[in-house]
């Protein structure tokens, strides 16, 4: 129903088969990057002082790498790109963002009267920080994960339609590069590069 690309492969199929992957790895890389962002985060917002700095730092440093170049770099050195790898690769600039957001609102919640309560009544800080401050930043845990994944999936996507992506396995940039080689723009073949795209 979506027609073929010039070697005669289905493209619905292509799409059924490369777009969970290219989903894949953006969810794994949001997956670690959140963990990371969680615990740095966390650890950054509630202990505070010099650790605080520190974490601070990091990710103000991270977030001003401009992330898709080194990327490129990377996997332009790396021969044969597993999606594992790429995701792993992507997660190392998906934790500044949760970081920060995660460590703003905690440093927020900490100074709230339940929270110093919890302190005056000899909760340990583990208990405080996991059972008390986490259930209240799910909604912004959720809407970081999901900023987080749909940025790693373009990050990706980016990759593949550059050939730098996996090569053994179909996935939506990866379907974008054969058709950019094939001349699919020239040759008006719309939909081998659109429903990819789309």
């Amino acid at each position: 129903p979506l027609g073929t690309e010039d070697s005669g492969r289905d493209m619905l199929a292509l799409l059924i088969i490369g777009a969970p992957n290219s989903f894949l790895v953006g969810v794994i890389a949001a997956t670690i990057g959140m963990s990371v962002g969680i615990f740095l985060g966390f650890s950054a917002g509630f202990i505070g002082g010099a650790w605080d700095n520190v974490i601070r730092l990091l990710s103000d440093v991270t977030i001003t790498i401009p992330a898709l170049l080194v990327l490129i770099v990377i996997q332009s050195l790396l021969r044969g790109v597993e999606v594992t790898t790429m995701a792993l690769l992507i997660s190392l600039f998906a934790w500044p963002s949760p970081t920060r957001l995660i460590r703003s609102q905690v440093l927020t919640m900490r100074e709230s009267g339940y929270i110093q309560m919890a302190k005056l009544s000899g909760t340990s800080t583990f208990s405080i920080m996991f059972r008390e401050i986490l259930p209240n930043l799910i909604p912004y845990l959720f809407a970081s994960f999901i900023g987080n994944a749909t940025g790693a999936i373009l990050a990706a996507v980016g990759l593949e339609t550059l050939g730098l992506g996996p090569q053994r396995i179909p996935t939506l940039g990866g379907t974008i590069y054969y058709a950019i080689n094939a001349s699919a723009l020239l040759s008006n073949m719309w939909w081998w590069w659109g429903f990819p795209t789309l």
